[in-house]
């Protein structure tokens, strides 16, 4: 099954997801499976080198962004590969009762590469511009970015085969994102043994992948939907795998969970 953004299955989609979110004074939203203070700490393994580093996901705010009120995501891996520091600081705001990116920023530093991107999203505008000048049109009014991508994973409601072909990342050219559930398996980890949703993203990046590159991530199979393995590749050091070792959950509204 294919929802494509424009479709009447697709509005009628995130027209049930996101009814009834509301801001709480502390700025959690009730229906999100993932709120303030919620942080997943990862071992980070390279199938090449062994363990290599440590990661970590976590949520902080609420943090104003003109005047709206934002979860700030965060994405961390600290590693070395011999005489190779590898960095990745990955950060979006949030607008959780919109589920819309407001503000990108990324510092990435592998073996073979160094970059760094600090972006300004106007969803109301549908516009983006960064800091080197350069910028775009927006082709949804609620965009995301590779991070704030994965929180949206865990508020969908996956079937037994789903497809999803998502038009929302705030670069038009790297879109669709392809989202896929690919099956359910028992993952065995430090935390324990759990059972996942195996799911797929077809992500395009020239710059990273060369064209198109795969994540694949395993999230636990309930309302909050964890992601307690994360897989994707990573130029010299191969395929990394971030392995969950700890959690603290965050603050949740309750409400219906946005799956």
């Amino acid at each position: 099954m294919v929802w494509k953004r424009g479709s009447f299955l697709y509005t009628g989609f995130l027209l049930f997801s996101w009814a009834g979110s509301l801001v709480a004074q502390d700025g959690a939203v009730s229906g999100l499976p993932f709120g303030v203070g919620e942080e997943l700490v990862y071992q980070v393994r390279s199938n090449r080198f062994g363990k290599i580093g440590d990661g970590t996901m976590r949520v902080e705010g609420p943090d104003l962004v003109r005047g709206h009120a934002a979860y700030l995501l965060h994405f961390e891996v600290d590693g070395r590969v011999g005489p190779f520091k590898i960095a990745d600081l990955t950060r979006s705001w949030l607008d959780p009762a919109r589920f819309a990116a407001l503000r990108y920023e990324k510092t990435e530093r592998h073996p073979l590469s160094k970059r760094r991107e600090e972006v300004e999203l106007f969803p109301s505008e549908l516009r983006w511009s960064d800091r080197d000048g350069e910028g775009g049109e927006l082709v949804s009014d609620d965009p995301l970015d590779e991070l704030s991508f994965i929180y949206l994973l865990r508020t969908l409601d996956f079937g037994d085969s789903d497809e999803l072909s998502i038009s929302r990342h705030y670069q038009a050219e790297r879109n669709p994102v392809v989202v896929r559930l690919v099956g359910r398996e028992e993952v065995s980890l430090p935390t324990g043994l759990l059972s996942t949703l195996v799911i797929e993203m077809e992500v395009r990046d020239g710059k990273r992948f060369g064209g198109s590159g795969l994540i694949k991530l395993h999230l636990t199979d309930d309302l909050q939907r964890y992601p307690v393995r994360i897989e994707t590749t990573m130029p010299v050091v191969g395929t990394l795998v971030l392995d969950l070792v700890s959690l603290t959950p965050g603050h949740i509204e309750e409400g219906v969970v946005s799956r």
